[in-house]
């Protein structure tokens, strides 16, 4: 199973993928205080952050619902530190990557919970507060913003984070059965 969803994962476009066991997922009250300070400007203003997203509580018993994932990452070069240019686009095509793949699974998995990186973009702007969410059912919140620290979900599932200087990677998971 597990070659099937590489070969999927690389059609999409993702630069490594590797098995998740839910089991291993931890949530942090400390990162979803990161949340809070509000770098990424999301925190309150989509329903896929917090606090709209539900608590640490309502999201790990949402995850404990499935038994396995997928992780899946996209990694980008860059000039320098400083590089954002590259960063932002990987990021977009990260996202990119995860909608393509998010549509192939859903045909073997339509129960399945994608988790992205970042907060949903799928509606510009975002209903938050003002009327429901328009797409819950393709609505993402990150991995971050359900409480994770990417690292630790990676480093538990012996799938690398960092790919050495220069590079970036975004990382995101899919909940299956």
């Amino acid at each position: 199973m597990i070659e099937r969803f590489r070969a999927m994962a690389a059609e999409c476009g993702f630069s490594y993928t590797g098995m998740l066991d839910v089991g291993t997922i931890k949530v942090r009250q400390e990162v979803r205080d990161a949340c809070a300070a509000d770098k990424c400007k999301a925190y309150n203003k989509t329903w896929s952050c917090p606090p709209a997203c539900g608590t640490l509580d309502e999201g790990l018993a949402k995850i404990r619902k499935y038994k396995m994932g997928i992780l899946l990452q996209t990694t980008g070069n860059l000039e320098d530190s400083l590089d954002y240019e590259s960063m932002e686009q990987t990021g977009i095509q990260h996202g990119k990557n995860l909608d393509k793949f998010a549509k192939e699974i859903k045909k073997l998995y339509p129960a399945c919970k994608v988790i992205g990186a970042g907060a949903c973009t799928r509606c510009s702007p975002c209903t938050y507060p003002d009327s429901p969410c328009r797409f819950p059912d393709d609505m993402t919140s990150s991995m971050e913003a359900l409480g994770m620290v990417v690292s630790d979900v990676c480093k538990d599932n012996n799938l690398p984070y960092y790919y050495g200087a220069g590079t970036l990677t975004y990382t995101s998971c899919i909940l299956l059965g």
